[in-house]
């Protein structure tokens, strides 16, 4: 195998790559990309056995082959190679390894045979859409923090996904919950989509499907799905990982309905009231929003450092309710309102509270009260 490739490409397709490959792996290929030459193009692959990548991308090839080579330090030696340069890859040199060229730079790596690199994908997926790129970032940006890294309760560690008749309206919606707070965002079902009854992408899937998504240039993305496989391309490059084997609860039963009690405030306002109150919190992580006539009050106290209280305009004009919160949780949920304000539905001092943008009714959030 002997090619030349430009470096933006190559450091380019191995930023995609290397990102799902583990730092530690007890199978020494898994720690390997898979590199082909074939035709004019180089097809690179990676896996950890959950999901599997593929890119595509044009070289100069000489010498058809395929080999694998360490993902994290291929990576960091183009990395560090000079911009505009053009990289020459030949396997195997005279001592059997991969030589890498470029300038007067030379680096020769190790390497395990293809046929130990294993393969993930191939199943049959019979459920077919495209969506709209920025709208697919939106779902899982709207989302994605709430779910939980709790190993103990896996079947939260993603994205519940799935289509749902609201109102006469078809939509695909994307659930996050880790039992303390809930989000769920949801956009126009996708033609194709109408069977897909619910399926958990896991955490680590959706963040690298979101990492490529900043790069795709295309408006729209191909989605695939079976009972136990997603598949994600665009342009070049294919994501396939495997589902989260479980039951994702009913969420619909936790968002509370009758909270009647509506408090509407300026989000940016908020949101820098919070930050600064939480500064005296440490590792409480808790604060109090008092609701009165026309105000809040954002309240911390930390029983060894101090307190700290700052109040704001608002909306209101119900009884008073002073309520607990884990401000990171707050913040989170703050981030995602795009709208000038933010609308808390509440009921009392204990219950959960719903929390979404007043000029967005295609996200609803769910937060826990928090005792302090």
């Amino acid at each position: 195998m002997k090619f030349t490739i430009e470096r933006a490409h190559f450091l380019k397709s191995l930023s995609h790559v290397q990102s799902i490959v583990e730092k530690r792996n007890t199978i020494p290929v898994l720690s390997n990309v898979r590199i082909e030459a074939k035709g004019s193009t180089i097809n690179f692959k990676a896996t950890d056995m959950d999901i599997e990548i593929t890119e595509i991308v044009e070289a100069t090839v000489i010498e058809e082959g395929a080999t694998t080579a360490p993902a994290h330090m291929l990576y960091d030696i183009v990395r560090k190679l000079s911009d505009g340069s053009d990289i020459e890859i030949t396997y195997p040199d005279e001592k059997g390894a991969l030589r890498i060229a470029s300038g007067r730079s030379k680096f020769s790596l190790s390497t395990i045979g293809v046929e130990d690199f294993p393969v993930i994908s191939g199943d049959n997926l019979p459920i077919n859409f495209e969506i709209n790129k920025d709208e697919l970032k939106t779902l899982i940006d709207r989302t994605q923090f709430s779910a939980s890294v709790e190993e103990a309760r896996y079947y939260l560690n993603g994205l519940y996904v799935h289509a749902k008749t609201e109102a006469d309206t078809n939509v695909l919606r994307v659930v996050a919950t880790d039992g303390h707070r809930l989000a769920c965002a949801e956009s126009p079902l996708p033609q194709g989509a109408e069977k897909l009854e619910g399926v958990i992408i896991p955490r680590k899937s959706v963040l690298e499907i979101r990492k490529l998504l900043d790069d795709a240039t295309s408006d729209t993305v191909s989605m695939s799905l079976s009972e136990n496989k997603v598949r994600i391309s665009f342009e070049d490059i294919t994501l396939t990982s495997k589902l989260i084997d479980g039951t994702f609860p009913d969420y619909e039963r936790v968002i509370p309905t009758e909270n009647n009690k509506v408090l509407e405030v300026n989000v940016k306002e908020l949101a820098s009231a919070v930050d600064r109150v939480s500064v005296v919190t440490e590792r409480n992580r808790g604060i109090r929003l008092i609701t009165d006539k026309n105000r809040v009050t954002i309240v911390a106290v930390n029983a060894e450092l101090g307190n700290a209280t700052e109040e704001l305009e608002a909306v209101y004009d119900k009884e008073s309710i002073d309520t607990g919160y884990n401000f990171r949780y707050l913040l989170d949920i703050l981030a995602q309102i795009k709208g000038e304000k933010v609308r808390f539905s509440l009921s009392g001092n204990t219950a959960a509270t719903v929390i979404n943008d007043t000029s967005d009714g295609s996200a609803i959030y769910v937060l826990m009260p928090m005792r302090i």
